[in-house]
């Protein structure tokens, strides 16, 4: 039998997103932080949260203005999502420090951050305090996707995107290649091969070059 190693009441869920939270109605308000207090709470209407500390400069801006921007974070972000982080927009423009760029939203007056992959535009509804965080209950409002993200189907690749997740004080970059879809411990036989086919793309001239050179060498390294 295994044996558990008994640890006091904490935040051991992991992992959780990595995110850069940016807010501000003004230029001169425009701020980012980072955190990983976030996730979805409801499908319709799709709902989300932040929990973040009240003594955090970000925290008086989105309780003034009722609005923030989650920002999906990268492994190229990565750095910047962690400097974000430490620094305090009292002190610092986030945006001009770390040459990140300012995009106007649709639904709300605060930016998001061209260089993340995906933004959800949300729409603060409620405030739950519940000692070191307050949690800013939102509806998504808006969501916008790198066009880079969606294949010729038009469907959305997040796997392209090489998104990280933080894991008891680290980042990690999140693997490529799915274990399975939702569903797939269930899925007959039949409906997993007609899935396997219709993901299948049609390979460029190139990559069929290249297939045939890698058989061809295989066939060799047989011989």
């Amino acid at each position: 039998m295994k044996q558990k190693i008994t640890f006091k009441p904490g935040t051991m869920l992991n992992p959780v997103p990595a995110v850069m939270v940016s807010c501000g109605s003004s230029e001169e308000e425009h701020n980012i932080i980072t955190a990983a207090w976030t996730g979805i709470i409801n499908s319709q209407p799709p709902m989300t949260y932040v929990s973040i500390r009240p003594s955090r400069h970000s925290h008086g801006i989105i309780q003034k203005n009722g609005e923030f921007v989650i920002n999906l974070t990268t492994e190229e972000l990565a750095c910047k999502t962690d400097w974000c982080g430490v620094k305090s927009g009292r002190d610092e423009n986030k945006f001009d420090a770390m040459e990140l760029t300012k995009m106007a939203c649709d639904h709300l007056a605060c930016p998001m951050i061209a260089e993340a992959p995906v933004n959800l535009e949300c729409r603060v509804v409620e405030v739950k305090s519940y000692g070191s965080h307050d949690m800013f209950i939102a509806e998504i409002v808006g969501v916008h996707v790198d066009a880079a993200l969606m294949d010729e189907q038009q469907r959305l690749c997040l796997e392209r995107a090489h998104l990280i997740a933080y894991c008891h004080g680290h980042y990690y970059g999140l693997q490529r290649k799915p274990i399975g879809r939702f569903g797939f411990s269930v899925m007959k036989p039949k409906t997993a091969k007609r899935l396997r086919k219709t993901n299948q793309k049609p390979k460029s001239k190139t990559q069929r070059a290249g297939a045939e050179r890698r058989r061809k060498a295989e066939k060799r390294g047989t011989e």
